[in-house]
Order: C-alpha cells, then sequence, then structure tokens
C-alpha cells in the first residue's frame, strides 16, 4: 500500500494541474471502495482547481466550493497523462482539464476513493478522526509519551494507529523503530519519554529521507509522472528476512503483528 511518502510525491507530481479549469470528468466505474457520486461531474466540470494539499495520505483537491478527496488504497495510482493516452483496462476516473491534461485513477483492485467532502472537508467522517501529521511541529515526543500512557498494545501496532498519528504505515514504522532502537513487541506504555522523542525524532527523519528518495517502490507504486521511488534501496530492516543487519550483522528476522508482518534487529532492538 502506498503510504505517507508515495502519497506526497504523488501530489507533487499533481501540482501543475494548480489554476487550471475541469473541462470534463469521465466516470468509467465508479465501484471504487466507497461509490463515486454520479453527480461529481456537474459539480467540478467548469470549475477551477485552486490548491492539492495531503491530510494522512488522502489527496485533497480545492475548488472555489468544496474539496475532492482522493485515496489511493491498496494499489491505486494517479497519473498525470496527456488528453490523448488512451485509457486501459483498470483506469476508472478521470478529471480531464483544459490545458489538455489528465489526471488519472489506475486502481486494479479498486480499494482507492474519490469522495465530494464539500466545504466543510475538515469535518468529513475520514478526515475529522484523524491524528496529527508526523511531520508537524504538533507532533513531538511529549505528545506520544502523553497520548501512550493507556495503551497495552505494542509500540509498532500503536505507532501505526491513525488517531494517535497519521502516515506512519507498516514499511515507515518498522524502519523508524529499528533506527530509534526500540523492539517492536514493546507496550506502548512502557517507553520512556526520552525513548518517546527518539522514535519520533526517528519517524521524522525516516519520512523525510524517503521523501528526498522519492518514496518506495513496491508493486504498484509509481509517482504521477510514472518514476520509481528508491527508499527501499535504503531500507535497514523491511523486507530483508535473513539478510544481515547493516549495524551488527546478525540476521533481519519477521514476526506477525496485527496481521501485518514486522521486520527487526534482535540485537540493535532488545526487548
Amino acid at each position: 500500500m502506498p503510504e505517507l511518502p508515495e502519497v506526497e510525491i504523488t501530489r507533487l507530481g499533481l501540482l501543475s494541474l494548480i489554476e487550471q479549469t475541469v473541462a470534463e470528468v469521465v466516470i468509467r466505474n465508479g465501484s471504487l471502495r466507497w461509490p463515486i457520486t454520479e453527480h461529481l461531474p456537474a459539480l467540478i466540470q467548469g470549475k477551477t482547481l485552486r490548491a492539492l494539499t495531503r491530510r494522512a495520505k488522502y489527496i485533497l483537491a480545492h475548488f472555489d466550493h468544496g474539496v475532492l478527496l482522493m485515496h489511493l488504497g491498496m494499489s491505486g495510482r494517479i497519473c498525470l497523462l496527456a488528453q490523448n493516452e488512451p485509457a486501459q483496462k483498470h483506469d476508472h476516473f478521470d478529471i480531464v482539464f483544459q490545458n489538455g491534461q489528465v489526471l488519472r485513477l489506475r486502481d486494479p483492485r479498486r480499494f482507492g476513493a474519490v469522495l465530494w467532502a464539500g466545504a466543510q472537508y475538515t469535518q468529513h467522517k475520514l478526515l475529522s478522526v484523524l491524528g496529527p501529521e508526523p511531520l508537524d511541529d504538533l507532533f513531538t515526543g511529549q505528545y506520544l509519551h502523553e497520548h501512550m500512557r493507556t495503551r497495552i498494545a505494542a509500540i509498532k501496532t500503536t505507532v501505526m494507529d491513525s488517531h494517535l498519528v497519521v502516515g506512519v504505515g507498516n514499511i515507515y514504522a518498522s524502519e523508524s523503530l529499528f533506527r530509534a532502537r526500540i523492539h517492536p513487541s514493546t507496550p506502548a506504555n512502557a517507553l520512556s519519554l526520552k525513548q518517546c522523542e527518539r522514535l519520533v525524532a526517528e519517524i521524522k527523519a525516516t519520512l523525510a529521507d524517503a521523501l528526498k528518495a522519492g518514496g518506495s517502490s513496491l508493486r504498484d507504486f509509481f509517482g504521477a509522472d510514472g518514476n520509481p521511488g528508491y527508499f527501499q534501496q535504503q531500507y535497514f530492516v523491511y523486507g530483508r528476512t535473513d539478510e544481515p543487519c547493516r549495524v551488527c550483522s546478525k540476521p533481519i528476522v519477521s514476526i506477525k503483528q496485527g496481521q501485518r508482518s514486522t521486520f527487526y534487529c534482535r540485537a540493535c532492538q532488545k526487548k
């Protein structure tokens, strides 16, 4: 699944669409995770895109009268194409702009989303419950420590809870915990303030490094321009089961947590 860096890279690749006017909306298959409203073409056709922002893993397209939410789901891509680019089998949704550019959602598994959130978009049920952005100043070691006092679940699954902090998915949770030298099975409420401060610092650093590398390219993810990311070449632990740790040379191990694979080093991340 594309995580925060991959979604942000996608957003950056779409910025040329800002201040462009929508000429046409094409819904080839509206049966995504939530159905695309059949009224969407009437809502945005002829309207000008004013901004593109991101909240968690959602890309927000801002128009004068409201906001369109887009989510990549498990395997989706948002591509920026020329108007004459033929649609492929899994190309379910287009926004065609008057300058000839096309924003296209390609989603083989149809777990993505295209939802009209209106003018009061921050109150939308998918956005109103989200925690702070991990790269914002609001996300600090003190914040993390205070919000984990009653949480007995493992720190790996806890830090992936979007109600606590958004955008720390499976890849970057494993990588950040390794960098912070914290065992992924440690109960969240057992972490000291110092450990929380170190973990927050490493989450921010890991995500920043991933953004610089263009994100990670796993399975179907490519940026809006079709280029892959390269952060997977820098992984310390993720997907490296039985390979030597880049720090101590001991083999990386994997376990299941919350139906997800977790990767860590027994020597560097002692419980």
